[in-house]
This record gives C-alpha cells, sequence and structure tokens, in this order.
C-alpha cells in the first residue's frame, strides 16, 4: 500500500503539473517545466491533436485518481481496524512536538528505528489531512455540479482548484521531507523501501495486548 500511494500520487503531482501550466489555478506568473510533468510530448501532441498534451495529461490524472483513492481509503480503513494509527501516531501533543522540533533543528534528535518522534507523527497526520483534502478537491473539480454542495464547503470552482494545488503543494514538500531524512539517517532506507520497520517494538515484542 505504500509504494501504491506513492507511485499514485508521483502520477498525479506530474500530470497535475502539465494540466496546471494548460490552465494555471493561481493568478500569477508561475508554471513548471515541460520535463517535471507527465503528459507525453508536446510537439507530437500539437501535431496531433492541436493541444499540449492536456488530455494524455488528464487522462493519467484520472487514473491516478482511481488508484490513490481506493488504495488510501483501503490504508485509512487498515490503519484505524489494526490499530496502526493509535499505536505509532499517538500520542501527539504540542509541547511534544515542539521538544522533538526543536531538537531536530539542533541536529540533536534521536531516532530509534521503528519507533515514530513527535515531529514525524505530526507530520504523518498532515500529509494524511493533504492527501484527503486534495481527493475531496479534486473530486469537487471534477463534478463540480454533482458534487456541487462539496464545491461549496471548497468555496466553489475556482478556489477549489487553489486549495488543490496547496493540498498538492503540502504532499510534494512532506516527500521531499521524507527523502532528505531518509539520505540523512541512511539506515532508514530498509524501512522506507518495505514500507514498515520489522524492528519495531510492538513487532519485536509481540503482538499489542
Amino acid at each position: 500500500m505504500h509504494w501504491i500511494n506513492a507511485l499514485a500520487i508521483l502520477v498525479m503531482v506530474g500530470s497535475g503539473w502539465r494540466i496546471y501550466d494548460s490552465y494555471p489555478a493561481l493568478p500569477i506568473d508561475f508554471g513548471f517545466p515541460y520535463e517535471w510533468t507527465l503528459g507525453g510530448d508536446i510537439s507530437a501532441s500539437e501535431a496531433i491533436h492541436n493541444e499540449d498534451g492536456l488530455a494524455t495529461a488528464l487522462a493519467w490524472h484520472f487514473a491516478g485518481m482511481w488508484v490513490l483513492g481506493l488504495n488510501f481509503a483501503a490504508y485509512l480503513v487498515i490503519g484505524f481496524l489494526s490499530g496502526h494509527f493509535r499505536r505509532d501516531f499517538l500520542p501527539l501533543g504540542p509541547r511534544a512536538f515542539m521538544h522533538d522540533f526543536f531538537a531536530a533543528l539542533r541536529f540533536r534528535l534521536e531516532h530509534r528505528l521503528g519507533e515514530y518522534n513527535a515531529v514525524q507523527k505530526a507530520f504523518y497526520w498532515g500529509v494524511l489531512a493533504a492527501v484527503a483534502v486534495t481527493i475531496l478537491s479534486g473530486l469537487s473539480i471534477w463534478k463540480p455540479v454533482q458534487l456541487q454542495e462539496l464545491t461549496w464547503v471548497f468555496g466553489g470552482y475556482e478556489f477549489a482548484r487553489v486549495v488543490h494545488f496547496f493540498g498538492m503543494a503540502g504532499i510534494v514538500a512532506f516527500l521531499a521531507v521524507h527523502i532528505a531524512l531518509t539520505m540523512l539517517v541512511p539506515k532508514t532506507l530498509v524501512a522506507m523501501i518495505r514500507g514498515s520497520a520489522s524492528s519495531a517494538p510492538h513487532l519485536r515484542n509481540g503482538p499489542e495486548r
């Protein structure tokens, strides 16, 4: 599930950047480099379809949407029912977060493989919220009439696109920090590839009672 989510997010981000370049959500002169986007060769698309790869990008985006939506829903259900979220992401309080946050800034934050510090817990809750908001805002953009109540929650069609953009930005920021921390602590690489840590305390000591 870990890597399915990651792959679906990469597909949606790459295709989403091509969609953004074709139809910007922000009122500023900003775009993503073509090489970073997913939507096929622009020259070929212009010659065949008379557009810059938007149709192909949308096809990739919708494909990624279904994979991410279904897999993310299954991940949430399993995470809650198995106790994974309660066991690994809780408890979490502001005092513990600030303590670990400033320790991390001083490069003095201890890391035990399989255990989450307060900063990691907050980041994981944050990215779960960002993925949920991005999926829901994306649905409101896709079906603004059929899901008009949802679109209203996000402030209308145009503002939903802004929410969708910043939800994506939050996910990309999380991935960047996640990869950077893995490079700083190489022993976490195996756990990152596996999507879990076999040396976690609750796995070493048997099932939680």
